[in-house]
């Protein structure tokens, strides 16, 4: 069993490491070219290729995007209470539990330990929380709400294009089918790699309390996923995607809307580093569980 762990989550680590080191390095790396290349590029054709080519049923698709908004819902009731009880405040600290790094770790995680469907039903999730990261992240740390990052978002427009092919079953032309399965490739081990540079920025502030709120996050997304699955009897890969996505890390977009709107963006770094060191522990743990 470790060595089939280790056969998981050991790529996804090593190639966050490489960018790490790649950073420490002193090497350049444009971040934000590359992160605007694999968010509005690689992830819209990687979530086509994989939802319009793999063997699961539209049923599946559309029960792991009700439950992953399921999920989200239990995450802002529940990690609100725990903010309340912490007495801290909301537009800082309830983004970063909320929204996970379903893309960068979760994905690929998903992928090498459940093959394609796995990887279809995570992309699954990673849509519909991205969606709603991009929509309602920014406003949560501002104060204020607008749609227009929703209806500029290019993911938003892969799913409106996505959902109808995979509902009617219709064929997809080769040359769009290669041509996304090309650029959707780029998309993990960029995201991986931007992980690692993104987290070689950042210094641990306040370590107590950033692994008091990893640990919140971690016990939101497992408590979450197994009680949404039990009460609606889901099993089999659904279940175990859905509570292993809902248990990623901290996602790395919450510095960036830290860092925007002025919200502590230190203490939220410390928050997205300390969970993303805390999952070399609780992924294989939980994967193990699964």
């Amino acid at each position: 069993m470790i060595v089939e762990l280790l056969s998981v989550v050991a790529p996804v680590f090593i190639v966050a490491l490489v960018g790490l080191a790649w950073a420490r390095s002193g090497a350049h790396f444009d971040e934000i070219s590359i992160s605007r290349l694999v968010l509005n590029v690689g992830v819209p054709c990687l979530l086509f290729r994989s939802l319009t080519t793999l063997d699961v049923s539209p049923f599946e698709l559309a029960q792991m995007a009700g439950l992953t908004v399921g999920v989200m819902a239990l995450f802002a009731l529940g990690g609100f209470a725990a903010l309340r009880a912490m007495k801290l405040p909301a537009h800082t600290f309830l983004g970063p539990l909320i929204f996970s790094n379903s893309g960068n770790v979760g994905v690929p995680i998903c992928l090498f330990a459940f093959g394609e469907p796995g990887l279809a039903l995570a992309m699954t999730y990673f849509a519909v929380s991205a969606t709603f990261h991009v929509s309602l992240g920014g406003p949560l740390f501002a104060g204020s709400f607008s749609w227009k990052p929703f209806f500029r978002s290019p993911l938003t427009w892969a799913v409106a294009v996505t959902v109808p092919v995979v509902a009617t079953g219709a064929a997809v032309p080769t040359w769009i089918a290669r041509t996304t399965e090309l650029l959707g490739d780029i998309a993990i081990p960029l995201m991986l790699l931007t992980l690692g540079v993104s987290l070689s920025k950042m210094h641990p502030e306040s370590l107590g309390r950033s692994l008091v709120l990893a640990l919140v996050r971690f016990a939101l997304g497992v408590s979450a996923g197994f009680l949404l699955t039990a009460l609606l009897g889901v099993e089999g890969l659904t279940r175990k995607v859905l509570i292993l996505q809902a248990s990623m890390p901290v996602g790395v977009l919450n510095y960036l809307f830290a860092h925007r709107y002025g919200r502590t963006p230190e203490q939220v770094a410390s928050l997205v580093l300390v969970s993303t060191l805390l999952s070399v522990l609780t992924i294989p743990t939980l994967l193990a569980w699964l």
